[in-house]
């Protein structure tokens, strides 16, 4: 078998929103999205104490089925802008 059959392609997007979560205590809601700001991933972080530390990069490569749709057209705009100054200003593996 090939190994190309065999991989999942994934899609670079970029960090656009740090939010921290009104329902959880602990929780950080990262938010990263294409340059286009048509599609987001949402990656939830709990913090499990005040050493804990783990970096938050520019960019990550989602799998596509874990991608959403931005329908509000504000939103996708603020996502496209917000993704492509990232892009522009860091390499995906920069810690932000």
């Amino acid at each position: 078998m090939n190994t190309s059959d065999t991989e999942t392609e994934h899609v670079r997007v970029w960090l656009v929103e740090r939010t921290y979560s009104d329902d959880e205590q602990n929780l950080i809601i990262l938010t990263y999205a294409t340059p286009d700001g048509e599609r987001y991933f949402r990656k939830e972080r709990a913090l499990t104490s005040f050493g804990d530390h783990r970096d938050t990069t520019a960019a990550v490569d989602a799998p596509p089925e874990n991608l959403g749709s931005v329908t509000d057209a504000d939103e996708r705009e603020q996502y496209a802008a917000e993704a492509q100054r990232m892009r522009a200003d860091h390499d995906p593996d920069d810690v932000i």
